[in-house]
């Protein structure tokens, strides 16, 4: 089945101890889209200004990637990020933020996007979030991100969000800011209180929670040698699992759980190279292998 995707495309500049790349294919919707694209076909609503190079709307759509819905915005520029990653490489330092078009995007749903079973709204405002949502005709299953910014700024939109949705996702600080709770297990369960019928705790190098009124368990990150580039591996770990659960057309447990390993290891190659550059020398074939490897680690 065919997934939509509605979030940020950008140009980022990104040093770590590995490097720099200056104005890399990013935003939240690429790393979705990306990864999504092994499993199922991707639709892609987002916005770019006139610098926004044809080529890369080549690569997504060489990957089976619908950019009718990426809008070029006539003399505007695309949204772009600087960031800088030291140390145990967790979490970024941010040098610079452009919003550019993305300030004023005011996403509209084509009558063919808009009844797109599987719905992923990556981090951004809570009430456009919303709004796309509104504008959707024959969902199935509805997962949306969000961020610390919109817990301080824009709490009762998210309130709002969170009883319209199926499944949320958040890393760890994120889950403690909204519910005031120090366990994750607890504030897992403050959040499915809010709605959704459940919730996806990132932890980064120590993996995810899986939250629901059924059931609750970890899994642990595929364990590397060399984070080359953490930026977008929660967008890819999302990708990988929305367009898993898309690909078979399910959401039950097992499905839901299954989803979960394919975000991690789909994630564990993000994280390998700059920008899409690991996922452009990968394909299912070697997704399904890691799988594997991954799989019997964790049996005993």
């Amino acid at each position: 089945m065919p997934l939509l995707v509605v979030g940020s495309v950008a140009l980022d500049t990104v040093e770590t101890p590995h490097g720099v790349v200056k104005d890399a294919l990013g935003g939240s919707a690429i790393f979705f889209s990306y990864a999504a694209s092994y499993f199922a076909p991707v639709r892609l609503v987002g916005v770019v200004g006139e610098d926004f190079p044809a080529s890369h709307r080549e690569t997504l759509e060489d990957r089976n990637v619908d950019t009718s819905g990426l809008i070029v915005e006539k003399g505007g520029a695309t949204f772009r990020w600087r960031g800088k990653y030291e140390g145990d490489m967790s979490v970024a330092e941010t040098l610079e933020v452009h919003l550019n078009v993305l300030g004023t995007f005011d996403p509209h749903l084509s009558p063919e996007f808009a009844e797109t079973p599987f719905v992923f709204l990556a981090n951004g405002r809570p009430d456009l979030q919303r709004k796309v949502l509104s504008q959707t005709k024959k969902r199935k299953l509805v997962v949306a991100d969000t961020m610390n910014f919109w817990i301080e700024t824009e709490r009762d939109e998210l309130y709002a969000l969170l009883r319209e949705v199926d499944g949320l996702f958040l890393n760890d600080g994120e889950a403690r800011m909204l519910t005031d709770e120090i366990n994750l297990v607890r504030a897992g369960w403050k959040v499915l209180d809010l709605g959704p019928r459940f919730v996806i705790v990132k932890k980064g190098e120590h993996g995810s929670m899986f939250l629901s009124p059924h059931e609750t368990y970890t899994m642990p990150a595929f364990p590397l040698a060399d984070v080359v580039d953490p930026t977008g591996a929660g967008d890819s770990f999302a990708g990988g699992f929305m367009g898993y659960l898309a690909s078979i057309g399910r959401t039950d447990h097992a499905a839901l759980k299954t989803a979960m390993a394919y975000g991690t290891v789909v994630a564990s190659l993000n994280v390998e190279d700059f920008s899409l550059r690991r996922f452009q020398r990968t394909d299912r074939e070697e997704i399904d292998r890691r799988l594997a490897t991954y799989r019997a680690m964790m049996s005993f």
